[in-house]
């Protein structure tokens, strides 16, 4: 009996002997990560692209839009405003309906000079109807390198000549862009924090590890026609949830490379409930799951803030606060957070020029809680909700509608 109690014993130490192990071990991944990403944020804008300021091949934008949500106009116009000499804007609407198609119109009117048009076509070619919408425009595009952008972006009149100047390289495929969000309530206050200081600081130490990268972002995809003709057109993708992914995955797999341009975008994030935010980020997750899963496994290292915090409540519980365990875990979640909080702010304030996270650097925390809390859902359901459609992800990325 005595022995079987200290076989007992003896299993119980090795468990949590174990757990703090595995805990520890994630901390300190995640403080390597988080300076190598205060290293990514400081180097990538050091070694500013070529600039040759004759250098304007002839483009064309393509805007996907559906609805008039958020500054729609503002944001169409700084598309207008460009100092470009040679441009074509196609705008793209599903539905003849559409609560845009007036604001596009009088887009239109104030900029006569522009060579611009609006496509309606309710043309489907697969279950992601923004990648329909883009198909729809392409037709209409006259030049050979297309500029894709999201209509809740809103650029600076010198965007096509910075964006552009990659394409000096003629083994360049697809540039995409980085962006700062512009929130507009607390809850969008958190989703900018998160997208600017964990996505943006997490694609800065994939460019820097490898070189480059090897997906787009849907904020700017700048991509060329002929690149895109070898990847099967938007065919090839209109199945995917992450379209943007694949914008900049399958021209890689075709021998294209793909640039990281320096240009920061802004992004405008409508104000939207606590619900709608959630769904927003299951989405988005998901995206990352379905495309890069062994990635998507790794995040897990991205969360230092979680783990950290997890073994100094581990520790607590099992062995009250004035343990060794204990001291040796404040330490661990003060470094932890203090790495995380310098990353946060070398990414965010220093080259992203983020002001938001100047003002908002202490909500850093439960931004990563929160996103903590969205991985771990996301391997529990591959059911989405997209404007008003529920959708149901393959394990290879592509969605199928749910009756």
């Amino acid at each position: 009996m005595c022995q079987n109690k200290l076989i007992m014993i003896n299993s119980s130490l090795i468990n949590l002997n174990l757990i703090n192990l595995i805990l520890l071990v994630l901390c300190l991944g995640s403080i390597c990560f988080y300076c190598y990403g205060i290293y990514a944020g400081l180097s990538f804008f050091r070694h500013p692209y070529a600039f040759d300021p004759n250098y304007n091949p002839p483009v064309t934008i393509l805007k996907p839009i559906c609805g008039s949500d958020g500054n729609l106009y503002d944001n169409l116009a700084t598309f207008c405003q460009q100092d470009y000499p040679n441009f074509q804007i196609v705008f793209s609407v599903r539905d003849s309906e559409d609560t845009a198609i007036p604001i596009i119109n009088q887009i239109i009117h104030d900029f006569p000079k522009l060579d611009v048009e609006l496509v309606i076509c309710d043309r489907i070619i697969g279950t992601n109807l923004k990648v329909s919408n883009l198909a729809n425009a392409a037709v209409s595009a006259k030049h050979p390198i297309l500029v894709l952008a999201d209509s809740d972006i809103r650029v600076g009149r010198d965007y096509l000549k910075q964006v552009i100047q990659p394409f000096q390289n003629e083994n360049v495929g697809v540039v995409t862009c980085l962006y700062r969000s512009l929130a507009q309530n607390w809850v969008t206050i958190i989703e900018a924090l998160r997208q600017t200081t964990e996505f943006s600081a997490g694609v800065l130490v994939s460019n820097q590890l490898e070189g480059s990268i090897k997906f787009g972002f849907g904020q700017t995809i700048v991509i060329r026609k002929q690149a895109l003709i070898d990847i099967g057109g938007f065919e090839a993708i209109a199945d995917y949830l992450a379209d943007d992914f694949q914008l900049g995955y399958l021209p890689a797999q075709a021998g294209y490379e793909v640039v990281l341009s320096q240009y920061i975008v802004e992004h405008e994030l409508s104000a939207i409930s606590i619900i709608d935010a959630i769904k927003q980020q299951i989405r988005w997750a998901s995206c990352i799951r379905v495309s890069r899963t062994w990635g998507y496994l790794g995040l897990i290292f991205t969360y230092g803030i979680a783990t950290s915090f997890a073994l100094l409540v581990f520790n607590v519980s099992q062995y009250g606060y004035r343990s060794n365990a204990s001291y040796v875990s404040f330490g661990v979640l003060f470094i932890t957070w203090l790495t995380r909080l310098i990353m946060a702010w070398v990414v965010g304030v220093i080259s992203l020029k983020d002001s938001l996270v100047k003002k908002c650097l202490w909500l850093i925390p439960f931004c990563d809680l929160f996103s903590f809390f969205i991985w771990c859902y996301c391997f529990l359901d591959n059911r989405i909700e997209w404007r008003g459609r529920r959708l149901k992800l393959a394990k290879d990325g592509k969605m199928i509608a749910i009756c």
